[in-house]
């Protein structure tokens, strides 16, 4: 005879937890990066990326700013027509682009940083220093988890 039992409660669940706080910090981002700077979300992630790993592809980029290709490109674009970042052509490439820091994109690049910096202290400021290198070790032994269970294929 099947039993019945009560599933456990959505609020409970790990994955939605992390959803819950990447939302309601994604909001404050958003206000942010928005009244700061005057970027939207994606292109402070992008630039963000471009400034840490550049040269970039735009393949690369939407890895590393966790966007999908079509955002990664459009954010892109807004920052190229901001003279924020240049795209110059691939030299292993030859119908690809890559994508640098202007020297007007690289001081507004590290203000970016410094407000990153500053949200993750507002984020994790509630955890104690040993409680957050607890957790960084976590994240990255889950998002490695995740990362081999699709392949390989995500973001460094």
């Amino acid at each position: 005879m099947a039993t019945d039992t009560t599933p456990p409660a959505l609020q409970d669940f790990l994955t939605y937890r992390l959803h819950r706080l990447a939302k309601l910090t994604d909001r404050q981002s958003i206000d942010a990066y928005a009244q700061v700077f005057g970027l939207g979300v994606g292109e402070a992630r992008c630039l963000a990326a471009i400034g840490q790993f550049a040269p970039l592809s735009v393949k690369d980029l939407a890895a590393r700013a966790n966007l999908d290709k079509a955002q990664a490109s459009r954010a892109a674009q807004m920052l190229v027509d901001r003279a924020l970042v240049l795209k110059s052509a691939s030299e292993t490439d030859a119908r690809g682009v890559v994508l640098t820091l202007t020297r007007t994109g690289r001081p507004l690049w590290k203000r970016v940083m410094r407000l990153i910096e500053q949200r993750n202290a507002d984020i994790f400021g509630c955890l104690t220093s040993t409680e957050q290198r607890q957790l960084e070790g976590l994240f990255d032994r889950l998002i490695a988890h995740a990362d081999d269970r699709l392949g390989g294929g995500g973001a460094q």
